[in-house]
């Protein structure tokens, strides 16, 4: 099943709505209306079946996810019931970020891109240590995009890149989990584009406190979520970037450090994965435009595939956006820095 989230204009304003997808038939389905008229002609009150549908699909998906499978089950049965009264042309609705994750984290786990960024950056070759323990870093929350939203462009930078990531989407509570134990928490796979301001990532790395406003400008995620039952082979998983029309890159999600259950597992040792957390599988290889000396600028459509899943797009802001403050530079008291 395929599941995200959409505005709809309403008499109380503008609202979030979970809805399933049906690309083959070009449409999404509301499914709190739905569910309120299949439960209207079963018998329930306007009222009972306004609070059910309301308690089954908030604006949330984490916390529909929350809900455990009860949550799967009342979206298939109002598609079934009611698909056709609820339904909505695909290509007319304003999307939301499928998930509204309560955190983002962004592995790294494709051997071939870690090679492909370290030679582009001089930075040798890449730490042992990410074949010993899965890396990752956290993202905010505050800065998720939507398929079809435009993305600013950040003005401090002048190299903003893409990275073509399959977003693993957790579907229940669990803290220090086997990979066995976690698989059952995958509920299924979006994706994920974790922008970055390449001129701006070195000096921050360097820093040894990990990614900021580097990566914390924007992540796009979309344009839904694919439920797990639709896919029989991760490894199989192939990927494109198109930029303004144009095709940069194919490629294919297989070679993976760590499995995604893994990935899970690892997240989970003294900490807790939560409903509607996102975990990004890293770069898939050539996914990001370092790698193939390309830089996006400002007015371009980014484009990004996964096949089982669909089309990520945004428009990048055709003019940077700029703060009303940066930090000066204060004097090294340390003598002369080594860096």
């Amino acid at each position: 099943m395929k599941l995200s989230r959409i505005s709809r204009s309403t008499p109380d304003g503008d609202q979030t709505r979970l809805v399933a997808v049906e690309p083959d038939r070009d449409r999404v389905v509301d499914l709190a209306q739905a569910y309120r008229i299949g439960r209207q002609r079963g018998s329930a009150s306007d009222a009972a079946a306004q609070r059910l549908a309301a308690a089954y699909f908030p604006s949330s998906m984490a916390a529909a996810i929350a809900a455990g499978p009860v949550f799967l089950e009342a979206a298939r049965w109002a598609v079934d019931q009611a698909g056709d009264d609820a339904s909505l042309p695909i290509g007319e609705v304003d999307w939301q970020p499928a998930v509204d994750p309560p955190v983002i984290r962004d592995g790294l786990t494709f051997p071939l891109h870690m090679k492909q960024f370290h030679e582009k950056v001089g930075g040798g070759l890449p730490n042992p240590q990410l074949f010993k323990t899965p890396g990752y870093f956290k993202g905010s929350t505050g800065v998720v995009y939507g398929h079809d939203q435009e993305v600013p462009y950040p003005g401090y930078s002048e190299f903003v890149d893409y990275e073509l990531e399959i977003g693993l989407i957790v579907g229940g509570y669990g803290s220090n989990l086997t990979p066995d134990e976690a698989q059952s928490k995958l509920f299924g796979l979006t994706i994920f584009n974790d922008f970055s301001a390449r001129d701006v990532q070195g000096s921050e790395m360097g820093m040894g406190m990990g990614p900021q406003k580097c990566k914390d400008f924007a992540y796009g995620i979309g344009p839904w979520i694919t439920t797990m039952d639709e896919f029989q082979d991760f490894d199989a998983i192939t990927g494109s970037v198109h930029v303004n029309g144009e095709q940069w890159t194919s490629t294919k999600a297989d070679g993976m450090i760590y499995t995604p259950a893994e990935l899970l597992a690892y997240v989970s040792i003294g900490d807790n994965l939560q409903p509607g957390d996102l975990i990004g599988s890293g770069t898939l290889p050539n996914g990001s435009g370092l790698e193939i000396d390309k830089k996006l600028r400002p007015g371009d459509v980014v484009e990004l595939e996964i096949s089982g899943v669909g089309v990520l797009r945004n428009r990048l802001s055709a003019e940077p956006t700029t703060a009303p403050w940066w930090p000066e530079p204060r004097p090294y008291p340390f003598g002369t820095a080594t860096v």
